[in-house]
């Protein structure tokens, strides 16, 4: 009987309350699953060991969409039609059993799957994505991650086509069949949720390996890779055995299985997926060499690589009850990821990127409708929780703890944590009780975090008393309502600070009463628990200069009178790399901000560009240097405001870097010729030294081509060598990049040489389109609508996509045109997408919801898009959870 059609049709938009959870009345504790592939009409056979756990009373109650069901068997015996109930949604069994087997068959369409979601076939290859509801898209079933079974999954398909058939676990059996097909079966002896299931069929070339654990045991390593891109794996490869040997060495956690095997697939929605032993990666966090990608692919293989490995046992062995608590797995595991790359690289480095994420993307989504604590409390369609304040948010609170507990308190705390709940679907408040219990702390005020939403800011006041030679902070937090919070409770934050005397020696802060706890690098660790508190320091000869948040250690917006000197004195001396960065960036902030306030293009005072010219010649690390130099951006600047004067912003980053471009460009062209004989025309090197000398080299370019109406033959000579004599991608974009955004006249020759080289990579031409629409000059919205047409480009890729549209998106000067142009470009593809991809067309829709933002008539023609969005046909879950919540009237709603 066909029940469900395999078109996309919208999800009823039906809220769901974490308060609401309750235990399920069925567990599944075996499944068996065999896959019969084709093309339009896979059979799925689910036999399944079902025992009720709840009220007698219940029906089974199992998931399913977009399913056609085709037999139902209980205990092997068949049911007719009026034994059970079928839904769109849901299969309903009335049934008195403590414990029966249930047998399932379901066929699917995965090549008419365009969502990208449960099964689906692209590129000549069968994938699933099962995260966070895909599997009830594959097969009826108790789609939720309390539900842990062990599985075992038998693969038929035809062996010509299909000679890697994959799932997860350990491959215990295979064969072959009279009508050339082949099988293979896996199991999978930990118990885990549907989300975790994965099954990829296809060819590929194979990288292998292996890795042997501290413990002795062999575990196999395999790469599966489109045929063609084996040389762009070995460092996916070298990555993951560092990921392994780091969390054996670090968090003391060793892998489980006799194979991990990751698969990169062209077509996904993710950047990755953590399936037990079997991770399927978007393959941009794969394929890398030094002719396709950049110094920062490299490090983004790297860290997601690490990310989707750390899950092993952050999400996989321990996960989450209900998808409430979905940054008890991700907030996690995002800080081990960070960790990770910055014991493997500059940790300073690493640690500025992390806040840079915080201070813009997760900054504006705590000032959006969509605000919403690291853990929420509703939700209607669970991938919108996918966010930055799940993810980055949560693991700025796990770096909180951190702080506050010590490097050997968080690691006692991680200990207990696997040793209560290994095998189990746990809450965040297990994640906290386990670290109290390992630390005997109470962290009742902390949990706030995990209930409130929007970014606390800190008032910072001191006063000193030359006679009594004492200091006086005082810190005042407060937060922003919020929707459906108007009123906040004090957080429990981590405030470390340091204090330097004139001469930029850092000082000792005592107090009588008090001894204070101390970083690694030495910082004052300060608790700040209530709405305003203050601490006193004794025995200070001088009024100090007081180095505050450093490391970012509390996700909070900061609000500290600085002087020009002060800000100088800590961009010179400060211990902490995160402070001097911040000083310098201040220094511009507050140049901008100035401008801004006038209206008036913005200019580099003498003080600042002398700063800046210390910071450009100083014997540092150039990557730190390179990011110190860079002017914020108008999205940066844009988070500062509640009402976000668009126009003056942009005319301020302008006029300022261009400023900066003129003002330093000598020491630019010195700096630059410096740090290419010290490159040379070597081999590609991928370490920290010359990442570095790259990063800075290329923030020199830029400026130079910002620059070219001092000595115009001389910059446009300088970018054409610069590219021909280029010995990577990172250089090659580097040199596209400053042509196209200075509209330089090599821009484009440049983009036609590039496209003609890289035509046949998808991978490479994302960087071609993003370029083009991240671009602050030209006629962007015309050229983003004339790319939509090039063979580069196609809405049925999540890649291509969001290189194009989601990168002119965040492209605020042109995304935000006066006459609404940019709207209408992306509002057109956001109805496309509603229909075959709505997870893709969810995160399309997000610069809109920010609408009251801006100016009236910006506003008005933001709604104007919103409201057609609204009333599309079959609007997707995803987009209407968004489109409701940007345009309720009721900000407590």
């Amino acid at each position: 009987m066909t029940q469900q059609s395999a078109e996309v049709a919208a999800t009823p938009a039906i809220a769901k309350f974490r308060k609401d959870y309750s235990a399920p009345n069925f567990t599944i504790d075996e499944v068996a699953l065999t896959f019969h592939l084709a093309d339009h009409h896979t059979k799925v056979v689910s036999q399944l060991k079902v025992r009720r756990v709840g009220a007698h009373q219940q029906p089974l109650v199992l998931q399913g969409e977009h399913l056609q069901l085709e037999s139902l068997a209980l205990n092997g015996n068949d049911l007719g039609s009026d034994q059970f109930q079928l839904s769109d949604t849901e299969l309903t069994i009335a049934t008195d059993l403590e414990q029966f087997s249930l047998t399932v068959t379901t066929i699917v369409n995965p090549t008419d799957n365009k969502a990208l979601e449960g099964l689906y076939k692209s590129a000549g290859t069968y994938c699933t994505q099962c995260e966070a509801e895909g599997f009830r898209r594959i097969t009826y079933y108790l789609d939720r991650p309390d539900v842990l079974a062990t599985y075992t999954t038998t693969i038929y398909a035809d062996a010509a086509q299909y000679p890697y058939l994959l799932a997860n676990g350990n491959k215990i059996d295979s064969g072959e069949t009279e009508q050339g097909e082949h099988w293979v079966t896996w199991h999978d002896p930990h118990p885990k949720p549907a989300y975790l299931f994965a099954l990829v069929a296809g060819d590929f070339d194979v990288l292998r390996d292996q890795f042997t654990t501290r413990s002795g045991r062999d575990v196999a390593l395999e790469f599966f890779v489109d045929k063609g891109n084996l040389d762009q794996t070995e460092h996916a490869m070298q990555s993951l055995k560092n990921a392994m040997r780091w969390d054996e060495e670090r968090f003391d956690l060793e892998y489980d299985l006799d194979i991990y095997m990751v698969v990169a697939v062209d077509f996904f929605n993710m950047g990755a997926m953590e399936n037990k032993g079997l991770n399927v990666f978007n393959s941009k966090y794969v394929l890398a060499n030094p002719n396709t990608a950049t110094d920062q692919d490299f490090l983004n293989v790297e860290s997601v690589i690490g990310h989707e490995y750390f899950h092993n046992w952050t999400g996989n062995r321990i996960t989450c009850r209900d998808w409430f608590q979905l940054s008890l797995k991700e907030g996690l595991t995002v800080f081990r990821d960070q960790e990770f790359s910055a014991d493997l690289g500059s940790r300073a480095v690493n640690r500025i990127q992390d806040v840079q994420i915080i201070r813009t993307h997760q900054f504006n989504e705590d000032a959006s409708p969509m605000a919403h604590p690291i853990r929420p409390d509703k939700v209607i369609e669970m991938n919108n929780f996918y966010t930055v304040t799940v993810y980055n948010k949560g693991a700025e609170v796990i770096r909180m703890l951190h702080t506050l507990l010590g490097e050997q308190g968080f690691q006692r705390g991680m200990q207990e944590y696997v040793r209560r709940y290994d095998g189990q679907a746990v809450t965040c408040e297990d994640f906290i009780l386990a670290m109290e219990a390992a630390n005997d702390r109470d962290f009742k005020q902390f949990r706030n975090w995990y209930r409130q939403a929007g970014t606390p800011s800190l008032q910072v006041t001191q006063s000193f008393a030359a006679d009594s030679k004492q200091l006086r902070l005082r810190i005042k937090q407060s937060t922003p309502a919020t929707p459906g919070q108007p009123t906040k409770q004090p957080f429990h934050m981590p405030v470390v600070i340091s204090a330097y005397n004139n001469q930029g020696e850092r000082l000792t802060l005592r107090s009588s009463d008090q001894e204070y706890a101390h970083t690694d690098t030495g910082g004052t660790l300060l608790e700040l628990t209530q709405a305003e508190q203050e601490w006193v320091f004794e025995g200070i000869d001088s009024e100090p200069t007081l180095a505050l948040l450093e490391n970012f250690s509390a996700p909070v917006k900061l609000q500290a009178d600085y002087s020009a000197e002060q800000l100088r004195l800590l961009a010179g001396c400060a211990d902490d790399a995160v402070v001097r960065w911040d000083a310098v960036q201040s220094m511009l902030r507050k140049l901008l901000q100035d401008a801004i306030a006038a209206e008036i293009p913005a200019q580099l005072s003498d003080s600042v560009a002398t700063t800046l010219r210390t910071v450009l010649h100083d014997d540092v690390d150039p990557a730190l240097r390179a990011l110190a130099l860079a002017c914020p951006s108008v999205d940066e600047l844009a988070e500062l405001y509640e009402q976000v004067p668009l126009e003056a912003i942009v005319q301020a980053v302008d006029s300022l870097k261009l400023d900066i471009a003129l003002q330093l460009r000598e020491d630019f062209a010195a700096v630059y010729d410096t740090l290419s004989d010290q490159l040379g025309s070597a081999t590609y090197e991928l370490d920290g030294r010359s990442i570095g000398l790259r990063s800075l080299r290329n923030r020199c370019l830029g400026y130079l081509g910002l620059a070219r109406s001092a000595a115009p033959e001389s910059t446009d000579e300088l970018l054409q060598q610069h590219d021909a004599q280029a010995t990577s991608m990172t250089d090659h974009i580097a040199a596209l990049q400053t042509a196209v955004w200075t509209d330089n006249p090599q821009a484009s020759v440049l983009l036609a040489d590039f496209a003609n080289q890289w035509q046949d990579n998808p991978l490479v031409m994302d960087k071609w389109l993003a370029t083009q629409a991240a671009a602050p000059v030209g006629n962007v919205v015309g050229e983003v609508a004339d790319l939509q047409q090039h063979s580069a480009f196609t809405l049925a890729n999540p890649n291509r996509v969001y290189a194009l549209l989601a990168t002119f998106s965040r492209n605020m000067r042109y995304f935000h045109q006066a006459d609404g142009s940019g709207y209408q470009l992306i509002a057109t593809a956001i109805k496309s997408l509603n229909s075959s991809n709505p997870q893709v067309a969810s995160r399309l829709i997000t610069p809109f919801l920010q609408w009251r933002r801006f100016d009236t008539k910006r506003q008005q023609l933001m709604l104007t898009c919103l409201n057609e969005l609204k009333a599309l046909p079959n609007l997707a879950s995803d987009l209407y959870e968004k489109i409701s919540q940007s345009l309720a009237t009721d900000e407590k709603n």
